[in-house]
């Protein structure tokens, strides 16, 4: 068993628009500044500021290693971390449950490890590897942002396609930002042929209506 420094897991979520990747940004800056080895990580699918860098919707940014989802690439993230003190994942909802044996692993041994990413996916259900995450966590934040259409507080992401709410049977990777999302509060969240009561169903016009 190790016995050195005691490692923690740290997991900010949210919708999006809710500042998550600000935080994760925050906190490994303040790591740097107490002279801490940081190292950041990214998925590859995630090239929406380009292949080596992780910006928040603020315009901050730092350089980020992309990582592909193989287990070859998992067992990177070890190896790499060995010279660091704090390792940071931005949009962590992108790999696979395979990284959760790895990041527990070095978090016995000693490192801190902060994650960012959304908790649900455009249909309000959960991401499994955030879930895991969080249930493992020894500090959790979870970010709000608000709601595009009321105003009020919103925790979930509607995805938009075409000017209409995506259908419930979509991919659920869709890469974007505000092209394809907004932030929605539980009354304005909507999904096209939801088999679900809790989110609502938007009304279908009637054939037979003319307007």
């Amino acid at each position: 068993m190790y016995h050195g420094q005691t490692g923690r897991l740290e997991v900010v979520c949210g919708s999006m628009f809710s500042g998550k990747t600000e935080e994760l940004l925050r906190r490994l800056r303040r790591a740097e500044l107490a002279k801490k080895r940081v190292l950041t990580i990214k998925n590859h699918i995630d090239s929406r500021s380009g292949t080596t860098i992780i910006t928040s919707h603020n315009g901050n940014y730092r350089e980020a290693h992309s990582l592909e989802n193989s287990p070859q690439m998992i067992d990177l993230i070890t190896k790499m971390a060995e010279n660091a003190d704090v390792i940071g994942l931005d949009e962590i909802q992108f790999f696979s449950a395979e990284i959760i044996p790895s990041l527990r692993s070095l978090v016995a041994h000693g490192k801190r490890i902060i994650v960012a990413g959304l908790d649900l996916d455009f249909k309000g259900e959960p991401f499994q590897v955030v879930a895991s995450l969080l249930a493992l966590a020894d500090d959790i934040l979870k970010l709000s942002a608000i709601c595009m259409k009321c105003g009020d507080t919103a925790h979930f992401t509607q995805r938009i396609i075409n000017g209409e709410p995506a259908s419930y049977y979509d991919p659920v990777i869709l890469v974007g930002a505000s092209e394809f999302y907004e932030a929605r509060c539980r009354s304005c969240f909507l999904l096209a042929d939801n088999p679900h009561p809790y989110v609502h169903i938007p009304a279908q016009k009637s054939p037979q209506t003319s307007y």
